[in-house]
Formats: structure tokens, C-alpha cells, sequence
């Protein structure tokens, strides 16, 4: 089957990635999943970012058992505890002040699924921030307001500016959908990347 036939839909509200996901040429549809995002109590930040992502996909799946769904969530990771989206100023300063000098881990899930069908994996990245004085994060928060990013700050924007290094097998991982693994299962599933025009 070519990608003409196959039904492909990304499960997110995310124009990040929205955008991720165009780059690899194939149509596809957005619909937005419904999920309660709340941990669980005692999971840890691999276990939720998978959770989420399965859960993001079963719930446009249920809907659309002939197509393929991609669902991704991802969850910052410093000493353990989990850093979510900062939703405001005040709470992406404290973000951005408890992170100053550390090495923070972003987990990355993706699951693609098919009808009852689903594979999920996790894709790690490092990221190290410099240790920089409050007025420059302050400054950068009201230049980019990066309230919808979990860890608030923008890799693929001013918030590079940020970080002192960034360790990840899969580099769009960071911005939200990790293509090198999506091209690979998306493969798998019969999708030619490239296609022809």
C-alpha cells in the first residue's frame, strides 16, 4: 500500500509538532486527543511520557480504527522530579532557576498505533544549561515566552542561547516528535519516506 491509501493522523494540539511531522512530506490530519496529563502517584518521568503518549493515540484511534496514530508527549527530568509546562512567566523563572547549571533529561515517547495495534519507545536527550544571572532569564522569558514548552526554554529558538551542550540520538526529540525514530516505525508500518512528488 502507498501513503495515498493510508490514513495517517498526529494525535497533539502541538504546532511544534505539527511542524516536526510536515517535514516528512506524508498528508496527515490533527485531531486533538483528550487525556487527563496528571502523574500518577510514584511514576516516574519515562513511565508518564509513555503512558501519555499510548494514551494520546488510543484516544484518536478509538475513533479511527483504520488509521495509523501517532501520539508523542514529553517530560523534563532534573534529580527525578518532573518539570512540566510553566504556563506563566513566574512559574518558567523557577523553571529556568532550579535548572541553572544542571543537566536536565528530556523524555521523549512516541507510540504509532493501529487499531489495537501499538509500538511506543522513548527517546532521551540531555540538556545542560548554563548558569546564568536572573535579569538574562528574565530577558529571554519575555522575549520568547516559552510557557507552553516543558523545561521553558525553546531549543530551535533563542533558547539555545541557554544551553551549554545537548546529548540525543534523535535531535528533533528535544522540539517534541523524534522523526529519525518515526521515520523508522513509520516505514515499517508500509509509509514510503521520501515519496514520490
Amino acid at each position: 500500500m502507498g501513503n495515498s491509501v493510508k490514513k495517517l493522523i498526529l494525535a497533539s494540539t502541538s504546532i511544534y509538532r505539527k511542524e516536526l511531522l510536515e517535514r516528512l512530506r506524508i498528508p496527515f490530519e490533527i485531531l486533538a486527543p483528550k487525556v487527563d496529563e496528571t502523574p500518577l502517584a510514584g511514576e516516574n518521568s519515562i513511565t508518564l511520557a509513555l503512558r501519555l503518549a499510548k494514551a494520546k493515540a488510543a484516544a484518536v484511534a478509538q475513533d479511527h480504527p483504520d488509521a495509523w496514530v501517532i501520539g508523542s508527549d514529553q517530560v523534563a527530568d532534573l534529580n527525578g522530579a518532573a518539570i512540566g509546562k510553566p504556563g506563566n512567566f513566574e512559574r518558567a523563572l523557577a523553571q529556568l532557576q532550579l535548572m541553572r547549571g544542571a543537566t536536565v533529561t528530556f523524555h521523549t515517547a512516541l507510540c504509532l498505533m493501529h487499531g489495537d495495534q501499538a509500538s511506543t519507545l522513548s527517546i532521551p536527550t540531555e540538556v545542560s544549561f548554563r548558569t546564568l544571572s536572573d535579569d538574562i532569564l528574565e530577558n529571554y522569558l519575555l522575549t520568547e515566552e516559552p510557557y507552553d514548552c516543558a523545561g521553558s526554554a525553546k531549543s530551535e529558538g533563542l533558547g539555545i542561547s541557554l544551553l551549554e551542550a545537548i546529548k540525543s540520538d534523535d535531535p528533533t526529540a528535544l522540539i517534541g516528535l523524534p522523526l529519525i525514530a518515526l521515520s523508522g516505525m513509520l516505514r515499517e508500518a508500509g509509509f514510503t519516506i521520501p515519496s514520490k512528488k
